[in-house]
């Protein structure tokens, strides 16, 4: 397995950040895009003026916006970028659970971007809630960690448990580390790794939120490939069943487009698993998101779902 190596300076500088922030109280709850780029778009929005201006809604701040310090730790982590605008954070800081999350700037497009929002707010609280309900995992999985995010809330749960947060994507994977490290959870260690391929061993609980939209672009970040954009996330569960110890558990928040009534993602997950003798439950968690794309990739379907899926594999193999 291979961990992701980055210059010791720049890491130390955003470690530092992290403990800057934490101790003057910084809070940002991040949007979905659509809500973000409509609040930068407000009157008296396109200049930043605090902490949250900048290291939140990612815009543009001249010199003495910020306390010298803090820009001096964005330079020293390479994280600041200047046009005819002004200065730019690379980054934005989130908070959630109680902790500070490093993730990318709004816009998100480049390839390597790493997310964070209500779709990582979701799936933690779905883990949590099914963490309430089964005995404390030794080994779990995150797919597709990006922030890290999720992984460190199960750590902090369960600080005896080996917590290997895996993705392709090596700025997830520095991120994550960042993360980690400033939330106190030593036992979360990020690993690239396609899905699992790169990890030996089984797990007691394997999460993920991973891309699921058609993307046209084919952008890796956002698309999950297929005609229903399920491709990713039906191969988060295909890996899920083959490395789930007995009793383990899948925790999987995607999103589908429904079609006339039809969940083609529920109709693929019910093939997989209805005949193996796995415990399952697939409930619909919002009923309509991500409204903006209906006139674009998904023309074709009613509205756009988020679901989470919870499979459970036999204790004892059928």
């Amino acid at each position: 397995m291979t961990t992701i190596a980055a210059p010791a300076e720049a890491e130390t500088a955003l470690l530092r950040l992290g403990e800057r922030l934490k101790a003057t109280g910084y809070r940002f709850t991040t949007v979905t895009p659509a809500s973000h780029e409509r609040v930068n778009a407000r009157p008296g929005n396109a200049r930043a003026r605090s902490l949250t201006d900048v290291l939140g809604w990612s815009r543009p701040f001249a010199p003495g916006a910020l306390p010298d310090d803090v820009v001096t730790l964005l330079e020293q982590a390479g994280q600041l970028r200047h046009d005819d605008d002004g200065w730019h954070s690379l980054i934005r800081v989130s908070s959630y659970d109680d902790e500070l999350f490093v993730h990318s700037a709004f816009p998100a497009c480049a390839a390597d971007a790493v997310f964070f929002g209500p779709d990582t707010h979701r799936t933690i609280d779905a883990v949590l809630a099914h963490l309430g309900t089964v005995r404390p995992p030794a080994r779990v999985a995150e797919i597709g960690t990006g922030s890290g995010a999720v992984a460190i809330a199960v750590a902090k749960r369960v600080p005896t448990a080996e917590v290997i947060a895996v993705d392709i994507n090596p700025a997830a994977l520095y991120y994550a580390r960042i993360n980690a490290a400033t939330a106190g959870t030593p036992n979360v260690t990020p690993y690239e790794s396609d899905l699992l391929d790169a990890v030996d061993g089984a797990f007691d609980l394997i999460v993920s939120n991973p891309p699921f939209m058609i993307d046209p672009e084919c952008r890796p970040y956002r698309d999950g490939g297929g005609e229903h954009g399920h491709d990713l996330p039906l191969r988060v569960l295909g890996t899920a069943m083959e490395r789930l110890a007995p009793g383990g558990s899948l925790v999987l928040l995607s999103g589908t487009g429904i079609v006339g009534g039809r969940d083609p993602l529920r109709d693929a997950v019910a093939e997989r698993l209805g005949g193996a003798g796995w415990r399952w439950r697939y409930r619909e968690i919002d009923p309509d998101v991500y409204s903006e794309n209906l006139e674009h990739a998904y023309g074709h379907a009613d509205r756009i779902a988020l679901a989470v899926l919870t499979a459970t594999r036999p204790e004892v193999a059928a």
